[in-house]
């Protein structure tokens, strides 16, 4: 039994699909398949079922789940003993980040980090909010900095970065130009050009029409701050973003909505349970991003 067999059958298991299993250990969907064969040949018993579109844990699968799981963990732990007596700190970290980042301290912070630990690789993943908390999750990521609506998730540590109110982005000609607050009801009577729902300014923005019992007129949706400003700088509605996106687009004039009372928090997730590299990682956010 290797530890590369449990690792592919976790995937498996929690993905539901042997191709994004694949997709997320890196390796061919054949391989995938024939080490979690291999495992359960060892074992005598089949472990998923296979016969629909979606791969389920049989009664024995549900039953090695928590098993092999404890033996990843304890492989791992491991490793970090042996890194913490030798005084060494290796490996490879993903660092996820919202599409679109122009968060200049997360660069910063991982141009210090990589100066005074050259050995270890750093890939960077780009993606909306709810798909990196899951790959947090999932330890297909180790650290993410994302968008969250309110709160960050319980079962995740969290690092706040910003904590800030919505603003809507118009015309430097708009009669709204000069206004100190446009009231959220106010705004369902104008286009908008939104972030994609997933990210936390959509989620904070949405969550507040829910809770107004109102329903916004979204005409274009664009993954990048940056698109959404210019979009809204050609005419195609009202840009709809944070705080800290209103003085980087000339031409539009940002109003504070008001009438929002959930956050649109940026935050740095990651696993309670941390690799010697990511703990290396972490104080380098927090010098660059400051305490707060």
């Amino acid at each position: 039994m290797e530890l590369r067999q449990l690792e592919y059958f976790l995937a498996v298991a929690e993905e539901a699909n042997f191709t994004r299993a694949a997709e997320r250990v890196h390796i061919s969907q054949s391989g995938v398949s024939a080490q979690v064969k291999a495992l359960e040949i060892e074992l005598g018993a089949e472990l998923l079922d296979r016969s629909g579109r979606v791969a389920r844990l049989t009664a024995a699968g549900t039953a090695a789940v928590p098993y092999a799981r404890a033996a990843l963990d304890a492989a791992a732990d491991l490793r970090e003993a042996i890194d913490e007596v030798k005084g060494l700190v290796r490996g490879h970290l993903t660092v996820g980040m919202v599409t679109g980042c122009e968060v200049t301290p997360l660069f910063a912070a991982l141009a210090a980090f990589h100066r005074e630990h050259p050995a270890i690789e750093l890939e960077l993943a780009e993606g909306n909010s709810s798909h990196l908390i899951a790959s947090v999750i999932a330890g297909t990521a180790d650290v993410a900095l994302v968008g969250i609506a309110g709160a960050p998730p319980e079962h995740l540590s969290a690092y706040v970065v910003a904590d800030e109110g919505l603003i809507a982005l118009v015309p430097a000609d708009s009669p709204l130009a000069g206004s100190k607050g446009l009231p959220l009801m106010e705004l369902m009577s104008y286009p908008l050009v939104t972030l994609p729902e997933g990210t936390g300014i959509r989620a904070s923005f949405d969550e507040a029409c829910v809770t107004a019992g109102l329903i916004p007129d979204v005409v274009l949706v664009a993954s990048a701050p940056g698109a959404v400003a210019e979009l809204a700088a050609r005419g195609m509605g009202f840009a709809v973003l944070s705080e800290s996106m209103a003085s980087v687009h000339p031409g539009l004039v940002a109003v504070p909505i008001t009438g929002v009372d959930v956050p649109a928090l940026l935050a740095l997730v990651w696993r309670r349970r941390s690799s010697p590299a990511l703990a290396a990682l972490l104080p380098h956010f927090r010098r660059e991003f400051g305490d707060n």
